[in-house]
């Protein structure tokens, strides 16, 4: 019997020491590192997105709303609040052509980080975004009039443009 509880607890700490090896090389042990140049981003895992078409036929009025959903409900906290801002601004004021270009800086890239850069410029526009749009949005993020921009606007004001 004791031979019995020795080698169950033997076979049981044998198994539990490979269950959390295992598991250790399935989880990754690293932490942040900023941009350290010993970085392989070897761990760096791509999900690739669907590439993004324009919507061609869509009708305008639907096209402002999907738009300021689409700019209310961001990846990042940063540009919900800089984009819905910008879109309470100047969404409705906007041509067909600066729309498809509002469409295309917010829903083409795959990362919410590149938006947030380029728009306060820490990092330079690629070609493909840069145009009237995004000179506007580089305009309103300056904030020169040092409005309070801690979080997205309600959503009252559409109630009172509907009526």
């Amino acid at each position: 019997m004791l031979a019995s509880f020795i080698s169950n607890g033997l076979v049981k700490g044998v198994c539990q020491a490979a269950w959390k090896s295992a598991a250790v090389g399935l989880a990754s042990t690293r932490g942040y590192r900023g941009d350290s140049p010993a970085d392989t981003r070897g761990d760096l895992i791509e999900i690739p997105l669907p590439p993004w078409e324009e919507r061609l036929g869509e009708p305008t009025d639907i096209k402002r709303r999907r738009l300021l959903y689409e700019s209310r409900k961001r990846g990042m906290l940063e540009n919900c609040i800089l984009l819905s801002l910008f879109a309470k601004r100047y969404l409705n004021s906007m041509s067909e052509k600066q729309l498809m270009q509002y469409d295309r800086l917010i829903n083409e890239p795959s990362n919410d980080w590149d938006i947030y850069y380029w728009a306060t410029e820490a990092q330079p526009t690629p070609d493909v975004y840069q145009g009237e749009v995004m000179d506007m949005l580089k305009e309103f993020t300056k904030n020169r009039n040092q409005e309070r921009r801690l979080d997205a606007p309600s959503l009252e004001y559409l109630e009172k443009e509907v009526k």
